[in-house]
C-alpha cells in the first residue's frame, strides 16, 4: 500500500528537529513512491505530491520516535475559467519566466515550460521550480484561487525581473569605471552604487557626521571611539531600525559642547552690581556667591565648589542661579529633580534600549551649548528611591569636583567633563538629603524675609515686574507701605514672597477689570482699600497668649515653609486610679517621647518644684497641641511641655510674651535644636519679646543679623531649672 505523508516547509532550514511552531501551517499531501539507500549510509525518498492541507493542531508524537504529527484539513482548489483574460495572464507568466531565466540562469539550468497543458498546471510548475523566496512560495501555495495564484506569480516574476535589470545596471556602472588599478576596490564601488540607487542622500549622513567629528574639540581617545561609531553607520541599511538608533546617537553625542566654553565679558564690579540689583536682602548668600564669582575672575580654570541653597519656598533660591549666570555672562540651565525616582533619568539609558535617551544632566549641557554653564539642580531634597535605583547616589559623581571631570552617561557611553560647570543645588530641607551627597556640597541657609524686607522686595521687584508683564508703565499703579504691610500680615502666611506676588497679581486683575469697564480707579492703593480688593483676610496672624492662664506655654517650631509658634496646653482632671498621661494634637513618635520625658522629669522633681506627689498621682494629665490637623514632630518642644506641666500643677501662669524651644533629657539638661533663625522670625511676627534657648544655640543667634533680633531678648539656659526661672515671674 502507498504511504501518505504531509510535507511542510520550515521557517529556518538549519533547525535539526523542528517543532510545530517551526513550520508553516499549510503543506501538501505526498505519496512515497520509493526509498533509496545512498552510499554514505543515508536514505532518500522519491515522492509524488497531491492536494494541499491546512494544519489544525500539531504535536510531537512519542510513539513515532518524536516525529511531528498533526490534525489537518484538506484545502479545496478553485479552478479558473479558461477565458481570454486568464489565457493572456498565463502567456505573460510564460514570457516573464523565460525572460527571468534568460537573464539569471545558465543554459543548463533552464526550466522547460510546457505549452500544450492547462494554465493552472503551468502556474503550479513555475511556482515549484522558479527560484523565488520561501515566503513568496508559501503565499502562492496558500492561495485557493488559480486566477489569484497566477496574478501573484506574475507580480513575483516582475519583481525578479526588476532585480535582475537593476543588478545588470549596477554591474555596467562599475564595469565602465574599473581598470587595472581599481580592481581591488571593485566590491566597495559596487556597494556604493547600490546604496546610491536605493537610498540617495541618506548615504551622505556618515560623511556629515565625519565632518562634525573632525571639528569637535573632544579628547583623542573619545574621538577615535566615536569614529568607529560613524564607520558602523556606513555599514547599516538606512531602512533598518538600527540605522535610526545609530543616527540619533551620533547626533546627540556630536551636539554636546565639547570644549566650547563661554568667555565672560563682564567685570567683577558689573557682576557684583548685577547680583545686588536682582535681589534685595540675602546679604550672607550674596556675599558667598560674590566671593565665588571673584574666585572665577581671578582664576578662570579653578574648580568651583557645589553650593546648596537651603530655605523655605519663595525666598529666591532658584532665581539666584539665574542672577549668577547673568553676572558671569554664562548660559543658564535648570534641572528639576522633584519627584525623581529613576536613576536612569540622571545617567541616561543604554542606547540599545527602545526609546533610550541621555540623562537630564547631559540634556542640559546639550541645551546650554557651552561646557561651563550655571546649572541649577532644583529641589534636590525631593528625590526618591525605589526598585529602579537611587538617583541621589548617581548625583554623587555629578557633584564631586574630583569625579565629574569624567562623568559617564549610559547613553553617550563616553566620559564627559563637567568640571567647568557651576552647580547650584536648592532644597527646602536637608533631612531627606543623603549624608554622602550633603558632604559634597557647601550648604548656605537662606532665611525667611522680615516684613520690612518683603515690603522693599514688593516695591523694587514684584510690582514692577507684574506691571511690565501686563504692559503697564511702572508708575501706573503704586501701593503704600501700610497697604503692603496689611497684605503681608493678614493675607500671606509664608517666609518667602511667592504668596505676596499672587496677591499683587490679584490687585492688578481688579484694576484691569475696572479699566475695561470704564470705572474710575485710584493709581495708589491705600491700606483701607486692601480688604475691598482682596476680600476677608484668610490668615489669622499668630499671636502669643496673654499668659493669664496656667498650663499654657508658647513654643517655637520649624517647618519647611518657615517658622511658627506652637502652643502647648496642659489640663488636669481627677483620677480614681493612678493618673495617666494623654497626648493629643497629631504628634509624631519623637514628640510623644518628649512629652513622656517631660512628665517623668516633673514627677521626679515634684518636691523641689513645690508640687505634692500625691496630687500628681490623683490627676489625669492631658497634653494637647492645637491645630490637630497639622502633623507635628521633633524634640524641640521638650522644655515647652515641661514648663506647661509645672505651670498646670503649681497654678502659676508663665510670663507674658515669652516663647521657648529646646530638647529635654531625663536628667533635666537642655539640648540645642535647629531652625533658630526661622523660629526667631516667627516669634517676632507673633509679638514675642523674650525667647528661651539652649546655651549651645548662642552661636546660631550670633550669626543672625541685628535686624532679625530687633525687639527680641534671648535667654540662654542649660537646665530645665534655668528654664523655669526664666518662665515664671
Amino acid at each position: 500500500l502507498p504511504c501518505y505523508i504531509g510535507i511542510v516547509c520550515q521557517y529556518n532550514p538549519e533547525t535539526e528537529t523542528p517543532k510545530a511552531e517551526d513550520v508553516y501551517n499549510i503543506g501538501v499531501f505526498a505519496t512515497v513512491l520509493k526509498v533509496i539507500d545512498l552510499p554514505d549510509g543515508t536514505k532518500t525518498a522519491l515522492l509524488r505530491a497531491g492536494g494541499r492541507f491546512r494544519i489544525l493542531e500539531a504535536h510531537n508524537d512519542a510513539s513515532m520516535c518524536g516525529a511531528l504529527a498533526a490534525h489537518v484539513e484538506p484545502m479545496k482548489e478553485r479552478n479558473a475559467r479558461e477565458d481570454k483574460v486568464y489565457k493572456a495572464m498565463i502567456d505573460n507568466v510564460k514570457r516573464l519566466a523565460r525572460d527571468v531565466m534568460k537573464k539569471g540562469f545558465d543554459n543548463e539550468d533552464q526550466i522547460p515550460i510546457p505549452d500544450e497543458v492547462p494554465g493552472w498546471l503551468v502556474v503550479n510548475h513555475l511556482c515549484t521550480h522558479m527560484p523565488l523566496p520561501l515566503d513568496t512560495k508559501f503565499t502562492l501555495l496558500a492561495e485557493d484561487s488559480d486566477r489569484q495564484r497566477a496574478m501573484k506569480l506574475l507580480d513575483a516574476l516582475q519583481m525578479e525581473q526588476s532585480k535582475l535589470e537593476l543588478n545588470q545596471e549596477i554591474m555596467q556602472k562599475t564595469r565602465s569605471q574599473m581598470d587595472d588599478l581599481q580592481r581591488q576596490n571593485f566590491l566597495q564601488q559596487q556597494m556604493e552604487a547600490i546604496r546610491d540607487e536605493l537610498y540617495g542622500n541618506d548615504a551622505n549622513d556618515a560623511d556629515t557626521f565625519a565632518e562634525r567629528l573632525e571639528q569637535a574639540q573632544m579628547p583623542d581617545g573619545i574621538k577615535t571611539q566615536i569614529g568607529k561609531e560613524v564607520d558602523k553607520l556606513r555599514r547599516l541599511n538606512p531602512q533598518s531600525p538600527d540605522y535610526s538608533v545609530q543616527y540619533t546617537y551620533l547626533d546627540k553625542v556630536l551636539s554636546l559642547p565639547w570644549g566650547k566654553g563661554r568667555k565672560t565679558t563682564n567685570t567683577f564690579e558689573q557682576a557684583e552690581e548685577q547680583l545686588n540689583s536682582d535681589h534685595y536682602g540675602l546679604e550672607k548668600v550674596k556675599e558667598r556667591v560674590i566671593e565665588q564669582i571673584g574666585m572665577f575672575f581671578d582664576n578662570p580654570k579653578g574648580k568651583a565648589p557645589i553650593l546648596c541653597l537651603v530655605g523655605p519656598p519663595g525666598v529666591g533660591k532658584t532665581s539666584i542661579g539665574k542672577s549668577v549666570a547673568a553676572a558671569m555672562n554664562r548660559d543658564y540651565q535648570r534641572v528639576s529633580l522633584g519627584g525623581l525616582h529613576d536613576e536612569a533619568e540622571l545617567r541616561g539609558h543604554r542606547k540599545t534600549y527602545i526609546g533610550a535617551m541621555p540623562g537630564r544632566v547631559i540634556e542640559a549641557m546639550s541645551r546650554a551649548e557651552s561646557c561651563n554653564p550655571v546649572l541649577v539642580l532644583d529641589e534636590i531634597d525631593k528625590i526618591g528611591a525605589d526598585y529602579r535605583g537611587d538617583p541621589s547616589a548617581a548625583l554623587l559623581e555629578v557633584l564631586d569636583p574630583e569625579q565629574n571631570c569624567h562623568f559617564h552617561d549610559n547613553y553617550i557611553d563616553v566620559d564627559f567633563d563637567l568640571s567647568d560647570v557651576f552647580f547650584i543645588a536648592t532644597a527646602n530641607s536637608l533631612k531627606n538629603v543623603s549624608r554622602p551627597l550633603l558632604d559634597r556640597m557647601e550648604v548656605i541657609e537662606i532665611p525667611g524675609y522680615l516684613p520690612e524686607e518683603k515690603i522693599e522686595i514688593a516695591k523694587r521687584h514684584l510690582l514692577p515686574d507684574l506691571l511690565k508683564a501686563q504692559g503697564w508703565e511702572k508708575d501706573t499703579l503704586t501701593i503704600t507701605d501700610e497697604a503692603l504691610g496689611e497684605i503681608i500680615e493678614n493675607y500671606t502666611g509664608e517666609s518667602g514672597v511667592r504668596q505676596l506676588e499672587k496677591k499683587l497679581q490679584a490687585i492688578i486683575r481688579k484694576k484691569v477689570i475696572a479699566k475695561l469697564r470704564n470705572q474710575p480707579y485710584a493709581g495708589t492703593i491705600e491700606k483701607d482699600e486692601v480688604r475691598a480688593l482682596l476680600g476677608t483676610p484668610p490668615f489669622r496672624a499668630d499671636r502669643v497668649p496673654d499668659g493669664s492662664k496656667p498650663g499654657v506655654v508658647t513654643g517655637l517650631a520649624w517647618t519647611e515653609i518657615g517658622g511658627a509658634i506652637l502652643l502647648a496646653e496642659v489640663s488636669l482632671s481627677s483620677a480614681k486610679a493612678p493618673g495617666k498621661l494623654t497626648i493629643t494634637g497629631n504628634l509624631g513618635d519623637v514628640m510623644k517621647e518628649s512629652a513622656t520625658i517631660a512628665m517623668q522629669w516633673v514627677r521626679a522633681n515634684a518636691e523641689s518644684l513645690g508640687i505634692d506627689p500625691e496630687t500628681m498621682d490623683s490627676r489625669n494629665v492631658h497634653v494637647h497641641f492645637p491645630e490637630g490637623a497639622i502633623p507635628k514632630d521633633g524634640p524641640s518642644a521638650g522644655i515647652t511641655m515641661a514648663t506647661a506641666l509645672v505651670s498646670a500643677f503649681t497654678g502659676k501662669p508663665v510670663r507674658k510674651k515669652l516663647a521657648m524651644t529646646g530638647e529635654i533629657t531625663l536628667r533635666g539638661d537642655v539640648l540645642p535644636v535647629g531652625g533658630i533663625r526661622e523660629k526667631l522670625l516667627a516669634a517676632r511676627r507673633a509679638g514675642v519679646t523674650d525667647v528661651v534657648l539652649c546655651e549651645d544655640n548662642r552661636r546660631d543667634v550670633e550669626d543672625i543679623p541685628e535686624a532679625y533680633m530687633k525687639g527680641l531678648t534671648p535667654h540662654y539656659v542649660r537646665t530645665v531649672s534655668d528654664v523655669l526661672r526664666e518662665a515664671f515671674e
